[in-house]
């Protein structure tokens, strides 16, 4: 269950993730060829779904790059994937004018310090369960499961709960 500090309004229209420590658990396995894999739940995957059948937009922002990453958003029908990202806040901004939404209408899910200016940035801030004290400290709820383990699941039936009430 998610704690919340902050109330979530009803009107979220963009939902933004990280992906490494996010939607897997932090680690990526590398083979003595260079070949990374990384492990996703399928369990999250079913909440992505029901954020974009609530109408609901998904970003996906990484500062690094994996055509894995890139493989399992295009499995989701996730249409914003940005990887390789320097400047979140600015990756966001671009789509939310491409959207033309409200930046107070989007919510983005961190994990670590590289998220902390974007997850300032957006209008509801979360973090998950595995996520470095500075985080949880800044952010508007915190996930009780993990990256990886179900904590993009929990964020997506909290947010489509809130959309619902």
């Amino acid at each position: 269950m998610i704690v919340v500090r902050k109330i979530l309004t009803s009107n979220v229209r963009l939902v933004g993730f990280d992906v490494d420590g996010v939607f897997t658990d932090g680690r990526f396995y590398l083979s003595d060829d260079g070949v990374e894999s990384k492990t996703f739940s399928t369990q999250d995957g079913f909440g992505i779904r029901q954020l974009l059948d609530s109408a609901i937009d998904v970003v996906i922002i990484s500062g690094r790059k994996s055509v894995a990453v890139e493989r399992r958003m295009a499995e989701l029908g996730i249409k914003y994937v940005i990887q390789g990202c320097k400047d979140k806040v600015a990756a966001l901004d671009s789509v939310i004018s491409d959207l033309e939404i409200n930046l107070a209408d989007t919510i983005y899910v961190g994990d670590d310090i590289p998220d902390l200016e974007l997850l300032r940035h957006v209008g509801f801030s979360i973090a998950v369960g595995n996520a470095v004290d500075a985080v949880k400290e800044e952010c508007d709820a915190i996930t009780h499961a993990k990256g990886g383990y179900g904590a993009v699941r929990e964020v997506c039936e909290f947010v489509v709960g809130a959309m619902s009430d």
